[in-house]
């Protein structure tokens, strides 16, 4: 059992920080979900995963891979681009460098979607976020995160490639 007297509890200010990151992280996320399904009927974890797709060559990548980046548990991932998938924007096939994994590419429908729906998730990020903070706060947050996902990825090597792009 944790000793309570060998916590290090956070003082009011930085606790009022940590809310307000859970509660401003929460509200972002809903918000943006809710612009995406609302004008294009995706979610933001399936934009997301159209984003990933777009950025590798020939729009594809192996689905573990794709979970990892997304940080996102494998069997999530099998479900999300089931559903990419039924809608004719992913389709799925046998990795062609070993035939055991299955790889995850946008289809030029799904192409079509992405270049629609940027405007709106990008439009609601900065409304959301960038244009509210000042940018020397906001590269100080970008900072902040990314040495977070370092270290937690060294702390769990298996986590590797959930930080890249």
């Amino acid at each position: 059992m944790t000793d309570p007297g060998a916590t290090r509890w956070l003082d009011e200010s930085q606790q009022r920080a940590w809310r307000a990151l859970m509660l401003g992280h929460t509200l972002l996320l809903d918000r943006l979900d809710d612009d995406l399904r609302e004008a294009y009927d995706i979610s933001l974890a399936e934009y997301e995963i159209l984003v990933r797709l777009s950025e590798r060559e020939g729009r594809a990548m192996r689905m573990a891979q794709l979970a990892d980046a997304l940080a996102h548990s494998r069997s999530r991932v099998t479900h999300t681009i089931a559903r990419l998938e039924r809608s004719g924007y992913v389709e799925r096939a046998a990795s062609p460098e070993d035939g055991r994994g299955v790889v995850a590419r946008l289809t030029d429908k799904g192409m079509e979607l992405l270049r629609d729906a940027a405007h709106v998730h990008v439009t609601g990020v900065r409304k959301n976020i960038v244009d509210l903070a000042d940018p020397q706060d906001f590269e100080a947050m970008g900072r902040v995160f990314d040495a977070v996902a370092d270290h937690l990825i060294a702390r769990h090597p298996e986590m590797e490639l959930r930080a890249s792009p």
